[in-house]
């Protein structure tokens, strides 16, 4: 503890490391069914899941701590999921191209995203929006999220008639999520610390007793790391300009260009990052951060890296009870957990209904990320 508060020195910004572990614990547990997702559909690709599970796990702790500890960014960074299942499903299927050639074209649109960062071409596209329009991607982005939410909950539903319709409020699992979330909006009117953690275990363990979800069963932990043995320096960066990439490689550039710019907006003006005439506070540091983020994944065996919109749920739990504080050393305690996951991903992704409930964030997460 006291050598976190003389790094970061969490008491001058109204903030204390007991509520930055909190916010990050919360950041965590909002994005941890990555560490499913993402290696499920690298692995449909044809990527062997053991190594995929292990470069999921550290390019994540990588760029998070790059993110958190350089940029200053309270953000968590990892594999995008809709980028994910372009690489596997387009990439490595109908286009028909190995993924050691996929993983070079992700190299080379890191390096894209480096010279577009570095010419402050990234910076200039982003000051360019308007203030009122960053706020309106703000409300956009919350928007988007709370309906994802309640569609993977079940409280919505497709309809043919009227696209979306009322859900089956009567089924277990969707009356579960509701109590959570009128749970986690009374603690968080109550100003109580964890709230969001303490909203998400609650339920959990409710979930478990009334045979909701499944109880864990067999070893959870395991004393190794994992390591991406199959896939590191696996990339074919000759392959990928050879074929000529270039309209993969360019998809892979815009969409990742504009899908972090959505982000990094919403969570900076939540963060309180963005000044009154627009300027975000170490925008260029982020940009750089998530450049060699995407070229590291590529080298360990991922796709694109990207900032996740789930780190919202962290900065809100800090901002609830200190609304001026922009702390950023929160990115060690997602980074320990996400560790401390690669030491029983592996085992935790052989659980009965893990894939299953991976599939099911996996429809979610696609439509969120593009």
């Amino acid at each position: 503890m006291n050598v976190l508060e003389k790094m970061f020195n969490p008491a001058a910004r109204g903030s204390t490391v007991r509520r930055e572990m909190l916010a990050g614990l919360t950041s965590f547990m909002a994005m941890c069914y990555l560490i499913f997702v993402v290696p499920g559909m690298l692995s449909d690709a044809g990527m062997p899941k053991d190594s995929a599970v292990a470069a999921t796990i550290w390019i994540t702790v990588i760029a998070t701590l790059i993110m958190g500890l350089w940029a200053k960014f309270p953000v968590g960074v990892a594999p995008g999921l809709g980028i994910t299942a372009f690489f596997a499903y387009y990439v490595c299927g109908p286009a028909g191209y190995t993924w050691q050639t996929g993983l070079g074209a992700v190299f080379i649109s890191g390096v894209v995203f480096l010279l577009l960062t570095v010419t402050k071409v990234r910076q200039l596209i982003i000051n360019a929006v308007p203030m009122d329009l960053k706020f309106a991607i703000v409300v956009g982005i919350g928007a988007f999220i709370a309906f994802i939410g309640m569609k993977s909950c079940g409280i919505v539903a497709a309809s043919p008639a009227t696209f979306v319709t009322l859900g089956n409020l009567g089924d277990p699992k969707t009356l579960l999520s509701v109590a959570g979330i009128f749970l986690i909006g009374a603690l968080l009117s109550l100003r109580v610390p964890g709230a969001m953690i303490i909203g998400i275990v609650a339920i959990a363990l409710a979930g478990m007793m009334l045979g909701v979800s499944q109880v864990p069963q067999g070893n959870i932990f395991n004393a190794s790391l994992p390591l991406p043995t199959e896939t590191f320096m696996a990339m074919d960066l000759k392959g990928a300009l050879h074929h000529g990439l270039i309209s993969i490689i360019f998809t892979l550039t815009m969409v990742d260009l504009f899908d972090n710019m959505g982000v990094l907006i919403g969570l900076s003006q939540k963060a309180g990052f963005i000044r009154e005439d627009g300027h975000i506070e170490n925008l260029d540091k982020a940009l750089i951060s998530d450049s060699i983020a995407t070229m590291s994944s590529a080298v360990l065996g991922a796709t694109t890296a990207t900032s996740y919109l789930e780190s919202a749920a962290g900065v809100a739990e800090g901002r609830a009870y200190r609304p001026d504080r922009r702390d950023h050393c929160r990115a060690l305690f997602p980074d320990a957990v996400f560790c401390a996951a690669g030491e029983h991903g592996s085992r935790l992704r052989h659980r009965p209904g893990a894939d299953h409930c991976g599939r099911h964030d996996d429809a979610g997460g696609r439509a969120h990320q593009v």
